[in-house]
This record gives C-alpha cells, sequence and structure tokens, in this order.
C-alpha cells in the first residue's frame, strides 16, 4: 500500500480485527477437521457477539454486456456490508480462491476479503487478508 492506494476506512478496520479475533477464537475452540458449514455457523455467531452483523451465502449479481445475472456466484459471508469472508475448511489451499475473492470484492464495490482456511494447526497459517 504505498501511496496509491487509498487507506481503509476505520469501519473497516475494526471490522478486520474483530473478523481474525474471531477465526481464532472459532479455531482455538474447534481446531480443524470439520465442515465448512460448522466454521460458517460458528464464525457468524462469534461475529454477532461483537456487535457486527452479518449476512450468509449471498448470491452475487453477475453484470455483463449490458445485462445482469443473478445466479451464478455466491460469497460464504459478508461483514458489517464492508468486509468479504471466504471460508474453507481444506488440507491444501488452491490459488484460484484467491483470485475467486478478488473478483467478489470487484463485484460488490468492496475493498477488503478474508480468505480462511480452519482447516490448519496454526490459524494465523490459515488466514490471508486481501485489499483493492
Amino acid at each position: 500500500m504505498e501511496g496509491r492506494f487509498k487507506p481503509l476506512s476505520r469501519k473497516e478496520e475494526s471490522v478486520a480485527r474483530m473478523v481474525v479475533d474471531s477465526a481464532y477464537t472459532v479455531h482455538k475452540a474447534l481446531g480443524p477437521g470439520l465442515l465448512e458449514k460448522v466454521y460458517e455457523i460458528c464464525f457468524c455467531h462469534e461475529l454477532s457477539k461483537r456487535g457486527l452483523r452479518t449476512q450468509r451465502q449471498i448470491e452475487i449479481p453477475i453484470k455483463y454486456d449490458g445485462l445482469v445475472f443473478d445466479e451464478g456466484l455466491r460469497l460464504d459471508v459478508l461483514v458489517e456490508d464492508c468486509v468479504i469472508c471466504e471460508l474453507k475448511a481444506v488440507d491444501n489451499m488452491n490459488p484460484v480462491w484467491e483470485a475467486q475473492l478478488l473478483s467478489h470484492l470487484k463485484l460488490t464495490g468492496k475493498r477488503l476479503g478474508f480468505l480462511i482456511n480452519f482447516n490448519v494447526s496454526i490459524i494465523k497459517k490459515g488466514i490471508k487478508r486481501m485489499i483493492l
């Protein structure tokens, strides 16, 4: 972020801290090895305990050639209408998921996203923060 990028807002940074804290809390309590849906439910619960609004499994409309298509893309969790969280519970991360998160950020006009893999021994290794 060397000068050419606009800094994130205080709200985005505050939400980001609570996203990471919530991921740590869930991982500490549950550990690796469960289904993605379990982590999603518990993660959203932790965020709500911190006073944050979450929306799960949101469809993202595709705008193409002057048309809008409502089917196709879905994001896992939208926090406070400003931070996208894509959750995984996998042994190996696929680089295409980073591209997917960037596409979600572009299509929604959001700037901050997290790719969080709960199937790791240390959650710090499973969190990737991405800014558009």
